[in-house]
């Protein structure tokens, strides 16, 4: 991992990674490496959220044009899987909360929309604008905004390529949260405090489910739950919680994500 295209610091059992390619943060193998290495790795050293910012004035303003270059005179073939990015956010078992401001276009709100909570500054500019090149979203990001917004929604995004403000976007359920400018860091952490300090095994296996459920359909998410629930029974915070409950009532637990 590049040192100094993802940077960490840790806030307690929150590790932040903020991007810092120059100048754009601009998507594509060079920056998406990187980050999945150091969110895995994250995991591995036992981080419970993940937050998932910019050290730049702008999220990330797209993709790298040079890459389209590239595909076009190998005839479409990805350098990488455009899947692997997204996937490997969206399978990660943590929570995963991206904080946005300045503008956060194409690949960029692509890599937002594979975290599991969207936190906005107000003054964020945010869009898919793959459409001005003759392109569309190639991360996955039409499927994703069909999820979150339906598809009339998707489909304008996509092919009228415009920039929306953050408050829109909250209000058609593609972001969770819009605040002031001047509070998005606070903003951010306290979602990411609140996640990491939960039982980490559940909101694992509720990342999974909601995946199925998306992807393949509610019978097929009925199918896998009982499978995806055996590690909750086996945790301790399942223990600690039921015992926090009957001595103090609910929402007094603390867990220690295993």
């Amino acid at each position: 991992m590049s040192d100094d295209i993802i940077l960490k610091t840790q806030d307690g059992n929150v590790t932040v990674l903020s991007m810092n390619y120059r100048p754009y943060n601009l998507v594509g193998p060079n920056l998406n490496r990187p980050l999945l290495a150091a969110m895995r790795e994250a995991v591995e050293q036992g981080s419970r959220a993940i937050v998932l910012r910019s050290a730049l004035r702008h999220f990330s303003a797209g993709a790298d044009l040079n890459l389209f270059s590239a595909r076009i005179d190998s005839q479409g073939k990805a350098v990488m899987s455009p899947l692997e990015t997204l996937r490997g956010l969206e399978t990660l078992p943590v929570p995963i909360v991206a904080s946005v401001h300045g503008v956060c276009l194409g690949g960029g709100f692509e890599l937002a929309l594979a975290s599991d909570y969207i936190v906005a500054a107000a003054s964020a500019k945010i869009g898919s604008v793959e459409a001005t090149l003759g392109l569309h979203p190639l991360m996955g990001g039409i499927q994703r905004q069909v999820q979150r917004a339906g598809m009339a929604r998707a489909k304008e995004m996509s092919m009228l390529a415009r920039r929306y403000d953050a408050a829109t976007l909250e209000r058609w359920g593609l972001i969770n949260l819009v605040v002031p400018d001047e509070q998005l860091d606070d903003a951010t952490m306290s979602i990411a405090r609140e996640l990491a300090n939960g039982p980490t095994l559940a909101h694992a296996a509720t990342k999974q489910l909601a995946s199925i459920a998306a992807n393949e359909g509610v019978d097929a998410a009925d199918e896998a739950m009982l499978e995806l629930q055996k590690p909750i029974w086996a945790s301790a915070d399942l223990k600690a919680g039921l015992a926090s409950f009957r001595a103090n009532g609910p929402g007094l637990a603390q867990f220690e994500g295993r």
